[in-house]
């Protein structure tokens, strides 16, 4: 999210890893020591989390993806897209095996919630790469039936807007170059995301 639109302090950001972990523990019959379960569940009353933002899980293990899904659209509050994409990160991620009880002690978990995707109009392959941000948003590139999108933090390993658009047209199953050579529906986002303080 823009620098003066934060909508969670870093206070918020820990509670948010904080669900993420027990949903994943409760998944896992893995219990919360219950005095922290209880301050966690009081602290999420907060009227905040029940915003309507999309949301992403990201979990890593080793510095390496173990898990990624989110919610693009406002379609449900901050807790429960949390709590729905940290389950499905976790064992609906169909580019990896169910995360087991060995590898939760292990995994590192980061949350992002998202600003609403808007329409990025450009006029041509040199606009596109111009009118992106690196660091700051997240794409969306949609064509036909075929889409897909990077968070704004994969700019750290792709920062290369050339590279990052073919990575992405990869990733939706489209030429690497087509976003070259074809118009695309493009859309950005910002996100604040907070990682697990270990």
């Amino acid at each position: 999210m823009e620098k003066n639109n934060k909508i969670f302090t870093s206070r918020h950001g820990d509670l948010l890893v904080k669900l993420a972990r027990k949903t994943l523990m409760d998944k896992l019959n893995k219990n919360m020591p219950k005095k922290k379960s209880d301050e966690l569940k009081t602290a999420l009353n907060d009227p905040v989390f029940k915003q309507l933002l999309g949301t992403f899980v990201t979990l890593t293990i080793d510095g390496q993806l173990r898990g990624c899904i989110g919610t693009l659209t406002p379609s449900e509050s901050v807790l429960e897209g949390i709590r729905r994409n940290a389950i499905n990160a976790a064992f609906n991620d169909f580019r990896f095996n169910q995360l087991s009880s060995y590898e939760l002690d292990r995994v590192d978990i980061e949350i992002s919630v998202l600003t609403e995707p808007k329409p990025l109009r450009y006029k041509n392959k040199h606009d596109l790469i111009s009118r992106l941000r690196a660091n700051i948003d997240g794409v969306i590139i949609k064509k036909g039936s075929a889409s897909a999108t990077f968070l704004p933090q994969v700019w750290k390993q792709l920062p290369n807007p050339e590279d990052f658009l073919s990575h992405l047209c990869s990733k939706a199953g489209l030429e690497p170059d087509i976003w070259a050579k074809d118009k695309l529906e493009v859309m950005t986002y910002q996100v604040q995301y907070f990682e697990e303080k270990k």
